[in-house]
């Protein structure tokens, strides 16, 4: 963690500055960042299209799977890849996500 003032050293810390500083140490603040696209998918692409799909996780590399209720779903989804990647990273200071991998919902 930061090194504190010894005065400072008995004090309380918050619980948010705390895990904030384990995430920027342990190199997954930019994970967590990333992963707030999850929550923020039917936002980002639209009420018609957040209907029909369900983003299920983000890897490290930057892709994100995407579950898509039929296979003509997928097939116009694929066709607006570059379009939904412009408007999934819009958001500076967010690690990129750099592809989507769209998978059949089981």
């Amino acid at each position: 963690m930061v090194e504190r003032k010894r005065n400072e050293k008995n004090r309380p810390e918050r619980v948010a500055n705390v895990v904030a500083d384990f995430l920027a140490q342990s190199g997954l603040r930019d994970r967590v960042e990333q992963a707030g696209i999850i929550p923020e998918w039917a936002q980002l692409v639209g009420d018609q299209i957040a209907a029909v799909t369900d983003p299920r996780s983000i890897s490290a590399n930057g892709t994100l799977f995407v579950a898509v209720a039929t296979n003509a779903w997928m097939n116009e989804l694929s066709l607006l890849e570059p379009e939904l990647l412009r408007s999934l990273n819009t958001r500076t200071g967010r690690a990129q996500i750099r592809r989507i991998r769209w998978l059949l919902r089981g």
